[in-house]
């Protein structure tokens, strides 16, 4: 710190500001606020009911996308949360619980006096390494208010029941499910529904997903290329590398909107004063220093001197000589002595009537971790373009991954099935089949900016870094809620037009931003639909949960009412499409995509308003679909389903990016079958 002052400049501005006259009796000086943010974790919530659930949803609760129904009525979802905001949720009865505790208790019969009619929409069945599995779908006539349980029963006299669990989101009856695929003894052939109301419906339980298999590779077929998570920097990297290996068959789009940069506001907190420098800590504002002296005077005014890159805070005293400056009085002189190079606040709503404390000459700090190899300039988001014709003849298939910045494993989906398209094009018939009828557009990560800070600073980062909170809502502990959920911030069934499952609020996890399309990063995904209009499929890489989802995706609360449906024939086309891309996910390891987590956002989940499927199948008739990768793994010793995490050891991470490769490959094998010409 004594370099810092013998590089300060001569000349000094010195500034005597008479703020308010001294208090006879000056304010109690306050304790410190906290200055780092308390540490959040990712955590199981027993939610009471469907109500509840959304309104975590609609207060901006980090939630993730795993969401399982119970026979109780009750609901199990992943969030992420400090422990005051678990605190803050206890009033509504949401609680922490034990993630391998079996499913609680279904409600007790409850006698209806007229037999209700039961339909049984669905009843599969699927074998894995750990056994046969369960799942049946049903309704019943008299609603959510039924008790509905399935019995099965397979060769020899095996069978046994599960409980069903209604599903009612926002009001609305939406049939009975299991609450997680049932494992059973032995493959389940028929199926009977009861209801506690007397009605009863039985059907042929059927093989699932049963889609189209994939393409036989041919001997050396080359796969598994990810050797770990990678940065931003090495996904850029690898996909250079690819193009310079491949350039007949490549090429690279810098996309045109450049992101904020891995780059923060550099900060200090003095108690309840919040002083944050004007440019960012990588472009000076590290370099800025401030410190607040006691004169050891009685009767001194409050005075500020900005002496080069330091900021110096006389602070007023009394007539005995104490300290006498209230944090309003500090905050003022800064702003008004040193405001050229830094804005002082207090801290939240704080009102200011505390007697601010003495503090040493204090580096104001962005608080960014990652060593300086890691640009803090805007970024250049990157798409490798990969196919035989790269001129618009051919069907677009659009593949994207990481607008959320802590998915790690959704870049490397993208990037192995990059690889083993290009690796194997000489060699494998179906792979150059592939690259012949389409013409595919990979961006590995849309949010690297997050990305980064997710790596570096806070691994449990959603958003991207873009700050809008009002300075009440931005002092240094709160630094890891900052930043847009990229995927509420499209332009087709968003908060802005009314639609449910985003935030207003800056600090929330699906904050939506100020306006549609605020971010460089949604206006890139756009860009690519709008430019490259051959673009016909698109997918949305996320994790984790195993969903695979297509439009609509979001509805307005009251009344539930949805974007429009897509029309019989186009659902069916969405429902067939994924049971072959299930298939071919499911060949790899035997990972199953469960039936009742197939369909539309809003049937299989919850609201996610401006999210990019939506915009994309809306606007511009791309056929929109998300993954979310890394499907729950069953527990043979519990016999429960064990959620993986946005960041599995990476021995699983790397599992699941295998996999999700294959159906991605998948994807593109529709678009090649999908209207041919040429």
């Amino acid at each position: 710190m004594r370099g810092l002052r013998a590089s300060a400049s001569v000349l000094a501005l010195t500034l005597i500001t008479v703020l308010s006259a001294t208090p006879a009796v000056p304010a109690a000086m306050t304790a410190a606020p906290p200055a780092e943010p308390e540490p959040a974790s990712l955590m199981t919530l027993s939610v009471p009911d469907r109500a509840t659930l959304e309104r975590l949803v609609a207060q901006g609760t980090d939630l993730t996308e795993r969401v399982r129904p119970q026979p109780d009525g009750s609901i199990r979802v992943d969030a992420v949360l400090t422990p005051s905001q678990l605190a803050e949720l206890r009033p509504l009865g949401v609680a922490k619980a034990d993630p391998a505790a079996p499913a609680p208790a279904p409600p007790q019969d409850k006698g209806a006096a007229v037999a209700d009619q039961i339909v049984i929409e669905r009843a599969v069945r699927w074998k894995t390494r750990d056994g046969y599995f369960l799942s049946v779908e049903a309704t019943s006539s008299a609603g959510g208010s039924a008790v509905l349980t399935a019995a099965w029963r397979g060769s020899r006299g095996s069978g046994g029941q599960v409980p069903m669990v209604a599903y009612v989101d926002a009001g609305a009856y939406l049939g009975h499910q299991f609450a997680t695929p049932s494992s059973v003894a032995s493959r389940p052939q028929w199926v009977t529904v009861t209801s506690a109301g007397g009605g009863t419906a039985q059907a042929r339980v059927k093989e699932w997903p049963d889609g189209e298999r994939p393409d036989r590779n041919v001997p050396g077929y080359q796969k598994d290329f990810i050797t770990q998570y990678m940065t931003p920097d090495q996904l850029n990297e690898r996909v250079r590398a690819l193009h310079r290996r491949y350039p007949r068959l490549t090429d690279i789009i810098a996309l045109p909107n450049k992101t904020n940069g891995y780059r923060r506001h550099a900060q200090a907190q003095f108690g309840t004063v919040v002083v944050s420098s004007l440019a960012y800590g990588s472009e000076g504002g590290n370099d800025l220093a401030v410190e607040l002296v006691d004169p050891g005077a009685p009767d001194r005014p409050l005075r500020v001197t900005v002496n080069g890159k330091i900021i110096s805070v006389s602070l007023a005293t009394g007539p005995t000589g104490a300290l006498a400056s209230t944090a309003a009085q500090v905050i003022a002189a800064i702003n008004a002595g040193a405001g050229t190079l830094v804005k002082a606040a207090p801290y939240r709503n704080d009102p200011g009537t505390g007697v601010v404390a003495a503090a040493a000459l204090t580096q104001l700090t962005d608080f960014l971790k990652a060593p300086a190899s890691v640009s803090r300039k805007p970024a250049t988001v990157l798409a490798l373009r990969v196919g035989e014709r790269r001129d618009g003849s051919r069907t677009g298939v659009l593949a994207y991954a990481q607008e959320h910045a802590r998915e790690w494993v959704t870049p490397l989906v993208t990037i192995e099935a990059a690889e083993r398209l290009l690796r194997n094009y000489h060699r494998d018939p179906a792979t150059r089949r592939l690259l012949n009828r389409t013409d595919i557009f990979i961006v590995p990560t849309v949010n690297p900016d997050g990305a980064n800070y997710s790596f570096y600073d806070f691994n449990m980062q959603r958003k991207n870094m873009v700050n809008y909170c009002p300075a009440q809502q931005a002092d240094p502990a709160l630094r890891n809620t900052w930043g847009v959920d990229i995927n509420r911030n499209y332009a087709t069934g968003s908060l802005f037009d009314g639609y449910f499952g985003a935030s207003a609020n800056c600090q929330s996890g699906n904050y939506a931003g100020p306006a549609e399309h605020s971010e460089a990063e949604s206006r890139n995904v756009i860009w690519l639909a709008k430019t490259f209009r051959n673009i016909k499929f698109a997918l949305n890489v996320h994790s984790y949960g195993g969903y695979f989802m297509w439009p609509p995706g979001a509805y307005k609360l009251d009344g539930r009412v949805t974007l429009p449906r897509p029309s019989a024939s186009e659902e069916a086309y969405f429902l067939k499409s994924a049971r072959t891309i299930e298939e071919a996910i499911a060949s790899s390891r035997g990972t199953v995509t469960w039936p009742q987590q197939t369909g539309p956002v809003t049937d299989v989940l919850y609201s996610a308003a401006g999210n990019s499927a939506d915009e994309l199948w809306y606007d511009y008739g791309v056929y929109g679909w998300d993954f979310e990768v890394g499907s729950d793994i069953w527990d043979p010793v519990t016999k429960t389903w064990q959620g993986v995490g946005f960041q599995p050891p990476f021995e699983e991470g790397h599992q699941e990016a295998l996999e999700f490769a294959t159906g991605l490959i998948s994807l593109i094998g529709v678009a090649a079958d999908y209207r041919h010409k040429g």
